[in-house]
């Protein structure tokens, strides 16, 4: 059974970096495509960013396209979230998720439901 981790979380002032990660465990990562998702209260959760298994591709939501970055370590089986210039909207619980599904395209990445295994979440908060 897969288990994640998630660390990193913290309160950082607007246009601050931070980056989280998402330990596996229970299953090779390289064989997993790997998730990270975010909820604010009050609000839905939503995709952040996606790799494919072996990295062979990442995916990421349009509001986050260009500040953040995810890519993993095969020899540490984590998954990282660089996340840069980080703005207020982005303060929310973000959570890593994996899948052993077989994915293809963005659609599939960024659907909640194509994933099994979720993290506790780390509460990620950008002051103004």
């Amino acid at each position: 059974q897969v288990q994640l981790v998630e660390s990193g979380g913290g309160l950082v002032q607007a246009g601050a970096s931070l980056g989280l990660s998402c330990v596996v465990s229970g299953r090779t990562f390289s064989h997993l495509m790997m998730g990270w998702f975010r909820q604010a209260p009050g609000r839905e959760r939503e995709f952040v960013a996606a790799i494919s298994r072996n990295s062979l591709a990442t995916y990421y939501a349009d509001s986050v396209k260009g500040r953040f970055a995810v890519s993993g370590n095969d020899a540490k089986n984590t998954v990282y979230l660089q996340m840069s210039s980080l703005k207020f909207d982005d303060t929310a619980v973000y959570f890593c998720a994996g899948s052993g599904n077989l994915c293809s395209g963005y659609e599939c990445f960024s659907s909640w439901r194509e994933y099994d295994a979720w993290g506790q979440g780390t509460q990620v908060t950008v002051s103004s």
